[in-house]
């Protein structure tokens, strides 16, 4: 199941063929991936200034699941603002909020770029090929 912001991406590519039987593929160009979707099946390495690191990972139904600094399980959801991915934690309960953070729009396996988490503290975030669990 794809996240509503997903959902409405595939609606307009459906709309837009529908609207010139065809000639959608010639005349109209390709639908763009979201960047995000570089992240499914892969995994969002954070790294906080002491060296250690959390995963994360996004799945296309809009949920997430990770593993924090302390080895603890984490579950939430997840949703696209502008060039912004936001997420929100269900697992441990959390303040009621969501942590939001630029993706890259160029982001594909290696891409890295720096943040902030939700206190303000820079990270390194990395996207890293398949599943990875180690911390």
């Amino acid at each position: 199941m794809l996240s509503p912001q997903l959902r409405r991406l595939g609606l307009a590519t459906i709309l837009l063929g529908a609207a010139t039987p065809g000639l959608a593929s010639a005349a109209q160009p390709a639908a763009v991936e979201p960047p995000v979707f570089a992240a499914f099946g892969n995994t969002v390495v954070t790294t906080y200034p002491d060296g250690r690191t959390q995963q994360i990972w996004l799945h296309p139904d809009g949920a997430w699941a990770g593993l924090s600094r302390t080895h603890r399980e984490l579950t939430g959801t997840w949703t696209l603002k502008g060039d912004r991915v936001c997420m929100r934690q269900k697992t441990p309960p959390t303040l009621p909020f969501s942590y939001c953070t630029a993706f890259p729009q160029d982001a594909r396996v290696g891409a890295a770029w720096a943040s902030k988490d939700f206190a303000g503290t820079p990270i390194r975030l990395k996207l890293v090929r398949g599943v990875q669990t180690e911390s």
